[in-house]
């Protein structure tokens, strides 16, 4: 073999085949009368989880979903007070799709749920900041996401479905 051939990274088992929006929803509840009465920037909730399926038995063809819910709501009048109204929520499902060649059995979780969502999240993120600007609010730019520690998370909540992507 020649020195370029010995040299060379072994390819990655991971092939993102596409990316696409599987499910956008904004919504403003109180309508305009939020526009002219909100006195105070909202506070901000971000929900995110990761899901993969196989699409298909017989191959490793699986569909990542990238889950983002981000709800306004008004800031309390008091501190330590409730929340006001709802400002606006957006919700994203961003989904890939994914083949995975031979790789070891330990490894498919991990890519299926921190390396493939990884990815794709600046593309989710871009989404979710568009559309909220878009819908009239600043807008909401999400901060990186260790997807390391919400997989362990995930895997600790749930450990008798660990290794089942």
């Amino acid at each position: 073999m020649s020195d370029s051939e010995q040299s060379a990274p072994p390819a990655l088992p991971l092939a993102i085949n596409l990316q696409y929006t599987r499910d956008l929803s904004f919504e403003v509840p109180g309508g305009a009368e939020i526009f002219a009465t909100l006195r105070s920037q909202p506070n901000i909730a971000v929900n995110i989880d990761v899901q993969a399926s196989k699409l298909q038995d017989d191959q490793s063809v699986y569909e990542v979903t990238l889950a983002i819910k981000t709800e306004a709501k008004e800031a309390p009048e008091t501190e330590g007070g409730t929340a006001g109204r709802t400002v606006f929520i957006a919700e994203l499902a961003y989904a890939a799709v994914v083949t995975l060649t031979n790789p070891p059995q330990e490894l498919i979780e991990p890519m299926l749920l921190v390396e493939v969502p990884r990815l794709i999240f600046p593309y989710a993120r871009n989404i979710i900041s568009d559309v909220t600007r878009d819908g009239g609010f600043p807008p909401i730019v999400l901060q990186p996401i260790d997807f390391v520690a919400l997989w362990q998370a995930k895997r600790a909540e749930f450990p008798q479905t660990a290794g089942n992507a």
